[in-house]
Parts: structure tokens; C-alpha cells; sequence
């Protein structure tokens, strides 16, 4: 039995265009911005974005596998995650050019509670989720 499903989305803007913008949402890219983050690949890729890609990561003791969904380069890039024991679910970034020529950014993660016990910290996760958004701004705006 899984716990509580969140739909969570919000909004940020990075100062470049959608094309470079995408490159920081993809799982290499992100090493740019966000401590910490260090994808590992079962296989070797060249394409890191390419559907069915599979990486892992490692934050706060916690071992997450990831699956290209689909992408589109300037536009969009979808996620599959799961972390044993804790959450399921998706992350979708889209990208669309705004009237400054920089990148609107719209991040929606769709995540499941997979144990009662894992159901406070998706709770928190959920409602701090406009001050994690806020990190990623401040990151990419540093980053870029």
C-alpha cells in the first residue's frame, strides 16, 4: 500500500536561452549548480539525456535510480525516480523562452509515499516546496 500522492509545480527563470537553459536539467548539467549532485551510469551514455537512460544519485544516505522519460533539447525533460522504501514517482521540466530572451522554467514533481513511515518527510518535502524551488533559482542565477 503507498501513502499520500503530491503534485507539486512551480516556477523559476534562468538568464540564458531555452537551448543552454536545457543543458542545466540534464543529469550531467546539474553538477554545475547543485552540491552534491554526481549522477552514476550502470552503462556508459554519451547522451545522458536519451529516453531510458538510467543514473543513480546519493543525497542524505539515500539512493535514488532515475529514467529518461522523454526530452525534447530546448523544451523539455521528463523523469521517472524512485527511492527504495521511501518515494516514487516524476519529474518534469519544461522550458519555454519568455519576452527577455532568458528561460522560464516550469518543475513538476509527482511523487508517492511508498511506506507510512515515509509519508512525514514527503509531507515536509511538499510544503517546503516553493523554498526548494527558491534554492534552484538562487543556484542557477549563481551558476549562469
Amino acid at each position: 500500500m503507498s501513502g499520500p500522492q503530491y503534485r507539486l509545480t512551480g516556477r523559476i527563470t534562468v538568464p540564458l536561452p531555452p537551448a543552454r537553459a536545457f543543458e542545466l536539467f540534464t543529469p550531467r548539467g546539474e553538477q554545475r549548480w547543485v552540491p552534491g549532485w554526481r549522477p552514476r551510469f550502470p552503462l556508459p551514455t554519451d547522451d545522458d539525456t536519451a529516453p531510458g537512460t538510467v543514473f543513480e544519485t546519493t543525497a542524505a544516505d539515500e539512493v535514488t535510480t532515475w529514467v529518461v522519460l522523454s526530452r525534447e533539447p530546448g523544451h523539455h525533460i521528463s523523469y521517472a525516480r524512485v527511492t527504495p522504501g521511501s518515494r516514487a514517482g516524476t519529474v518534469t521540466v519544461s522550458l519555454t523562452e519568455n519576452t527577455t530572451g532568458h528561460t522560464t522554467v516550469d518543475v513538476t514533481y509527482e511523487l508517492t509515499a511508498l511506506t507510512p513511515t515515509a509519508e512525514p518527510a514527503l509531507h515536509r518535502f511538499a510544503t517546503d516546496y516553493p523554498t526548494f524551488l527558491h534554492t534552484w533559482q538562487e543556484a542557477l542565477t549563481t551558476a549562469t
